[in-house]
């Protein structure tokens, strides 16, 4: 995707991130969280969109310091708009950033238009998270398995380090799709920031704990839902997470994993077009 840089200044340092396209504005937040921004992935996906995406907190070229909360997360989110101009936008999460979108559409529903939640962390119970890394797990081959042990034994360990992060997503990444022979590699330039992944979902942990489900209720966006069939994120994490919003339609991907867009193509572009009708009605 061809695009312009831009740098949003907040009290706790810049976020920098990339614009591009013409017509109505929608905000992209990738996953992990605390990895690098991949959401370029998506392609064609957005013709007929002004697309924004940002490296979120943790990973150069934004800021690597926290503090990496929720809270701060969504602020990251609103600065990158008034930066823009950006009054009112649908905003597109996957994953990880399918959750964060939920929570700027709690914390400030004027500035959302309405949802795509691709894949999401949900907001039942832990989210989807031990079954998602049971899921990845069962879909190693045996070498991997035993890979992925040594991995685990450093990062459980006294200093573990953001490598051996990067090699385990390395490893797991043919999970994340339907038919994992035939994954992609990992994105080229891929950093993992290990404080900022620890202190984020322990933060969106203290969310779900305290009751952050029932507050989506009070969404009014329109949303839609896009999960992937073989996702290793169990589609019914997803299917009751849009059930707590009031206005929410849920689209399962057949044959699709967790980056659904991989092997269906058109599928985000086909939700993008359903919210911005339903928004436009009103």
């Amino acid at each position: 995707m061809t695009d312009d840089t831009f740098v949003a200044s907040t009290s706790d340092g810049p976020i920098a991130g990339h614009a591009g396209g013409s017509g109505a504005p929608v905000l992209l937040l990738h996953g992990g969280p605390a990895m690098t921004d991949y959401l370029d992935l998506l392609g064609p996906e957005l013709d007929g969109w002004r697309w924004v995406r940002y490296q979120q907190r943790g990973v150069a070229p934004s800021a690597v310091t926290g503090p990496f909360t929720v809270e701060r997360h969504v602020a990251d989110a609103v600065a990158v708009l008034d930066a823009l101009g950006i009054g009112r936008t649908v905003v597109l999460g996957h994953s990880w950033g399918g959750h964060l979108a939920l929570h700027l559409a709690v914390a400030h529903p004027g500035r959302v238009a309405g949802l795509v939640i691709v894949d999401p962390l949900g907001a039942v119970g832990d989210g989807g998270l031990k079954e998602m890394a049971q899921q990845l797990r069962g879909r190693l081959s045996p070498a991997a398995t035993a890979r992925l042990a040594e991995v685990d034994a450093r990062l459980g360990g006294p200093d573990p380090t953001d490598a051996d992060a990067l090699e385990s997503l390395t490893l797991l990444w043919p999970g994340y799709f339907a038919v994992p022979a035939e994954a992609p590699p990992v994105p080229p330039g891929m950093q993992i920031s290990l404080a900022a992944y620890a202190g984020t979902f322990a933060s969106a942990a203290e969310h779900l704990a305290s009751g952050f489900g029932e507050k989506l209720g009070g969404v009014r966006a329109p949303a839609v839902f896009v999960l992937g069939e073989r996702s290793p994120m169990p589609v019914s994490q997803g299917e009751q997470t849009a059930d707590l919003l009031s206005s929410a339609e849920v689209d399962v991907i057949p044959g699709a994993g967790h980056l659904p867009w991989h092997e269906q193509p058109g599928c985000i572009a086909t939700a993008l077009a359903a919210v911005r009708a339903r928004a436009g009605a009103a």
